[in-house]
C-alpha cells in the first residue's frame, strides 16, 4: 500500500508519439472523461477539464453526435433533459469525427508527461522556475 504522506516514485512508461484519444465505441454513460488542449501553438501550455459521458443522439434529430457535460454542472445535480438555459454551455456534443481531445485518464496523463518533456526541451530543467510566454 502507497504511504501518501512521503515521497514516491511514478512508475516509468514508454510514451507513444501520438495521442491516443477515446474511440467512441468504447465511451460509457456516466464515466468521466478528460478534455486535453493546449493554449498554444507549442504545446507548451495545457488544460485538462473532466467531463461526463451522458450519451449518445439525446435529442430526435442527432445522427451519431455523442454528449459530454461538464462534470461541475453534472455533479451539482444538472441534468440534459432538464437544464436550465445558462447551463446550456455545461454541455459538448461533437459528431463521430470530432472530440479528439477526448481522453480516458491515463492516455491523458501519458500527453502531459509527454507536454513535461517538451517543456524541459524548451524551457529547461523544471528548477528553474522559468514558464512559457503566450504572445
Amino acid at each position: 500500500m502507497t504511504r501518501w504522506d512521503q515521497n514516491v516514485t511514478f512508475e516509468a512508461r514508454e510514451l507513444k508519439p501520438y495521442a491516443e484519444p477515446v474511440s467512441k465505441s468504447d465511451l460509457t454513460e456516466g464515466a468521466v472523461y478528460f478534455a486535453l488542449q493546449f493554449a498554444d501553438e507549442k504545446l507548451l501550455v495545457p488544460y485538462l477539464q473532466p467531463f461526463v459521458f451522458i450519451g449518445k443522439n439525446l435529442e430526435k434529430e442527432d445522427v451519431d453526435l455523442y454528449y459530454f457535460q461538464k462534470i461541475e454542472s453534472h455533479l451539482a445535480g444538472v441534468r440534459y433533459g432538464s437544464a436550465a438555459e445558462e447551463d446550456w454551455p455545461d454541455f459538448e456534443a461533437y459528431g463521430p469525427d470530432q472530440g479528439k481531445h477526448i481522453f480516458e485518464y491515463e492516455r491523458a496523463l501519458d500527453r502531459l508527461l509527454v507536454c513535461s518533456l517538451r517543456r524541459r526541451e524548451y524551457l529547461g530543467p523544471p528548477d528553474k522556475g522559468r514558464e512559457p510566454r503566450i504572445q
